[in-house]
């Protein structure tokens, strides 16, 4: 059976590993479809495309702002013209139903024309100088060559966070895609190349976390990492990049929390709680994995939950019916069938699901049963740590206040939904929260690319894609002009 060969991007040139290695990329609802050939690269290949980046941006970073931005507008418009195709494309390598992977798509032609309009906003400050004649402003400079570690769950809407605003900025780019979802991410950059990028802006190394990865991180001309994926693996990917002192973004896990409250629309709430836990099969670090119910609509809201869960149809998300698609790969499979059997094994009561299904259609998939999961307590590992898949824990309480406690009690800090129609409690729960993101009648997931997207905690450190990602890609320079024609020195030629 024949099927696509895909290369290294590097200096504008398609290159396969050195090592001549490499990694099928195949479809996870259907083992038998390979979706192509992609290089299994090691540190060589790495040095080559960080070497490549390094030479480009001596010229990138000179071509005025708005000119990069026009690369970005170019793009977001082939993007447009091509998204049924790259939706298809991703369905097939990473699982989730075309309707989510259109929206991916379109996620990555927001992204483009958001940051394009910030080529012309760059802006810096100037301020009053406390000298006379003397001027005082800050501008932006590019960070340099800046190395990108992408997940498989977004797999083009998450690596056009983090090209966008670094191109735009003037720096360039060496990205490493998830082993699991390559092909999105070439696909992405093959706009940026047909919309007229500069060869060697950005440059593509596939291959492995422990090989490509690590060896990005190592690189010293490396001057910045952006990643975003597990928090076991980012604390790793943080404490690699300073031995080289390379400013690091991470984004990555969550554990979030819906609270329903008494007076809560339940029928929007219930609509919000199934797209939240169940979109993306559970696989997005904004799934909604916890449900918090308040004991006056518990039993009711349960009782529709777990009917609504049943049915929900899953297969092959190029079935435009199926509502939920495969896990990405078998990994997945057995880490949501280990926390079902935790759950269980610790008091909790499983409700719907909580099996592989590997009969009839799905034998050649890697398919999970929508899961409910009740009777949650909040010291229960199944209600503390990151299952990434599509399994959901029921939890009650009495007042508001032990909903705010009980959401908070945890490790993460990404998103949370609160349904309610008491105003007070709402501002309450924005104030009160401990998340980077919280929604009011809406659920967990829904991020928009113009706002800032980030957690606390265990979440992250700090940086944010969205609005502030332009923080993290440039770096601040202080400049004075003396116009004085004298020696003026600043905090004591003018003290008293």
């Amino acid at each position: 059976m024949s099927y696509p060969t895909y290369h290294n991007l590097i200096g504008g040139e398609w290159r396969p590993a050195l090592s001549g290695k490499t990694i099928l990329n195949l479809n996870p609802a259907d083992h038998s479809d390979v979706v192509g050939e992609f290089p299994s690269s090691h540190a060589e290949d790495v040095a080559l495309a960080v070497e490549a980046a390094k030479k480009a941006f001596a010229t990138w970073r000179l071509v005025p702002a708005p000119k990069r931005a026009e690369v970005l507008v170019r793009a977001g418009l082939l993007l447009q013209q091509r998204k049924e195709q790259y939706a298809r494309d991703m369905t097939r390598e990473m699982g989730k139903v075309l309707a989510e992977t259109r929206g991916d798509v379109q996620e990555a032609i927001d992204e483009a024309f958001y940051v394009a309009g910030e080529g012309r906003r760059l802006f810096g400050v100037t301020t009053p100088s406390e000298l006379q004649n003397k001027f005082a402003m800050s501008v932006r400079m590019p960070v340099g060559v800046v190395g990108l570690i992408t997940p498989w769950n977004f797999p083009m809407a998450i690596p056009s966070w983090k090209l966008f605003p670094a191109l735009v900025a003037g720096n360039a780019c060496v990205i490493k895609p998830a082993t699991d979802t390559p092909l999105s991410t070439y696909n992405l950059v093959q706009a940026l190349v047909d919309a007229g990028l500069p060869p060697g802006v950005v440059n593509i190394v596939s291959g492995s976390g422990g090989a490509t990865g690590m060896a990005l991180l190592d690189h010293p001309d490396v001057r910045a990492i952006s990643f975003t994926g597990s928090s076991e693996v980012g604390s790793l990917v943080g404490q690699r990049a300073a031995a080289t002192f390379k400013q690091v973004s991470l984004e990555m896990g969550g554990k979030n929390a819906q609270i329903v409250l008494n007076d809560a629309n339940l029928e929007l709430a219930l609509e919000g709680a199934l797209w939240g836990a169940f979109g993306t099969t559970g696989q997005r670090c904004t799934a909604t994995s916890r449900i918090l119910l308040q004991k006056g609509i518990a039993e009711k809201f349960t009782a529709e939950f777990v009917a609504r869960a049943k049915k929900l149809k899953v297969g092959n998300g190029l079935d435009e019916t199926v509502e939920v698609g495969p896990q990405v790969n078998a990994g997945q499979i057995e880490t949501s069938a280990k926390y079902v059997e935790i759950a269980v094994n610790e008091g909790a009561k499983l409700l719907a699901g909580g099996h592989a299904l590997t009969e009839g259609e799905y034998a050649r998939g890697t398919f999970f049963e929508p899961t409910v999961v009740a009777g949650v307590t909040p010291t229960m590992r199944i209600a503390r740590e990151e299952v990434f898949g599509p399994v959901v824990s029921l939890m009650e309480f009495e007042t508001f206040e032990e909903a705010i406690a009980i959401a908070n009690s945890i490790d993460y800090g990404l998103s949370t939904a609160l349904y309610t129609k008491d105003v007070n409690r709402a501002f309450a729960a924005i104030r009160d929260l401990e998340a980077g993101i919280t929604y009011i009648n809406a659920p967990t997931i829904g991020a928009e690319v113009h706002l800032p997207f980030g957690g606390v905690k265990h979440t992250g450190n700090g940086h944010r894609e969205g609005l502030g990602a332009l923080d993290f890609f440039t770096t601040w320079k202080a400049v004075y002009v003396d116009y004085s024609d004298k020696l003026q020195r600043a905090q004591i030629d003018n003290a008293d």
